[in-house]
C-alpha cells in the first residue's frame, strides 16, 4: 500500500449535489432582490466552506449581510428536499473496497457539520470513514488546516494521505503541503483547472482510484 490513509472531499466527489446547491444559491439571491448568479457562477465557488463561498458569489464583505445570505441559503437548502443527492455510481463500492484493503477513510468537506451528518445518515456512509473535517471545525478550503488537523488525529505524515477531489481548492490545499492529490473529472472544476495543482491523475469514474492506490 503506498498509502494509509485517503482524505475525501464530499461534494462534486463522493455525492452528486451540485444541482441542488446552485439551486438552493439561486433561490436565496431571487429571494433576497440580488441579481441570480447563473448555474457556472454558483457552481464555482462549491468547495469553499459556505460564507465566504457566498461573500465571494455575491461580492458582499458586510458581516450582516453576509449572514443574511448564510441563513437564507440554509433555509432554501432544506427546501429543497425534492432535488435528489445521490451518491455518485460506484462511490459505495469503491469505499468498501478500500475498507477491506486497510486503507484508513477520512472526509474534508466545506459542508457545515450537521450537514455532513445528514448526508452520512441519508447514505449510510459514515462507517466508513475514521474522521472528518468540515466547515465548523476548521479553516475554509484551500488553506490546508482541515488537512493539517487530519493528519495531526490520525498520527500520520502528509506523504501517508491522498487526498481525492472535484475543485482547485482540494488540489490547492494538498499541493500547500505537498500531500499526494487525485482529481475527479465529474465535479465543480475542469481537469484543465485541476491539472494546474499537479494531481497524479484526474480520474472520470470513482472505480479508477483502485487503479492509483
Amino acid at each position: 500500500m503506498k498509502y494509509k490513509a485517503i482524505v475525501f472531499d464530499w461534494d462534486g466527489t463522493l455525492m452528486d449535489s451540485i444541482s441542488k446547491i446552485v439551486e438552493s444559491m439561486q433561490t436565496s439571491a431571487k429571494h433576497l432582490g440580488y441579481p441570480v448568479p447563473d448555474y457556472d457562477q454558483a457552481k464555482n465557488v462549491i468547495g469553499i466552506s459556505l460564507l465566504p463561498a457566498l461573500k465571494q458569489l455575491f461580492n458582499v464583505q458586510d458581516e450582516e449581510t453576509a449572514m443574511q445570505l448564510f441563513h437564507t441559503y440554509k433555509d432554501h437548502f432544506k427546501d429543497h428536499a425534492q432535488i435528489s443527492s445521490p451518491l455518485f455510481t460506484g462511490a459505495i463500492e469503491l469505499l468498501e473496497t478500500l475498507r477491506q484493503q486497510g486503507y484508513i477513510l477520512a472526509v474534508a468537506t466545506g459542508k457545515a457539520r450537521q450537514g455532513l451528518d445528514h448526508n452520512w445518515h441519508h447514505s449510510n456512509t459514515k462507517h466508513y470513514f475514521s474522521a472528518s473535517r468540515t466547515a465548523d471545525d476548521a479553516q475554509s478550503k484551500p488553506s490546508p488546516d482541515m488537512l493539517q488537523q487530519l493528519l495531526s488525529e490520525l498520527n500520520l505524515s502528509a506523504d501517508q494521505v491522498l487526498m481525492v477531489g472535484d475543485t482547485t481548492y482540494d488540489m490547492a490545499m494538498a499541493e500547500a503541503i505537498n500531500m499526494d492529490r487525485i482529481g475527479v473529472s465529474f465535479g465543480v472544476h475542469s481537469p484543465d483547472e485541476l491539472q494546474k495543482h499537479n494531481p497524479l491523475a484526474v480520474i472520470d469514474a470513482l472505480e479508477e482510484l483502485l487503479l492509483h492506490v
